[in-house]
């Protein structure tokens, strides 16, 4: 799946002010990053390996329902009240990523309008992308035959 990145959504003031908020991390395979209902108070870019997103189902195994690489952004809880994960999210390979400060990161964004907008905007974009593909993925299982075509 492809998202926006969000370095090319900022301008390159912008992009140097959130880049202070973020730090390298890396994880190991198996990691859990975070899990549904925890507070939102990060958020990361993928620069190497997979992040799986999954959710909760009652009597069954957690439902794996993407899988997130390169440039993806992972986490949009931390941008809207209440901040808490709608999701969780595993890492299915050793994984390389900037870790971002959400905090932070919303400070900025009220301190300078332009940069709000923009990472809202980002943000909306990658959850618009998100939830078309999770619409075509549906529509793949248990539509009739061709529904899933026309998006």
């Amino acid at each position: 799946m492809y998202t926006p990145p969000l370095l090319g959504a900022l301008s390159p003031d912008h992009q140097q002010r959130i880049m202070r908020a973020a730090r390298t991390v890396s994880f190991e395979q198996g990691t859990r990053l975070f899990k549904e209902g925890a507070p939102a108070d990060r958020f990361w870019i993928i620069r190497t390996g997979s992040i799986e997103l999954d959710t909760h189902v009652p009597g069954r195994r957690t439902a794996v329902i993407e899988t997130l690489g390169h440039d993806e952004l992972v986490g949009w809880s931390w941008l809207f009240s209440p901040h808490v994960w709608h999701l969780g999210a595993t890492a299915s390979t050793a994984v390389q990523a900037y870790e971002f400060d959400a905090a932070a990161v919303r400070a900025m964004c009220e301190e300078d309008p332009a940069l709000g907008h923009a990472v809202t905007q980002w943000v909306g974009e990658v959850l618009a992308h998100r939830l078309r593909s999770a619409r075509t993925r549906l529509l793949d299982l248990y539509a009739p035959h061709g529904a899933g075509s026309t998006v």
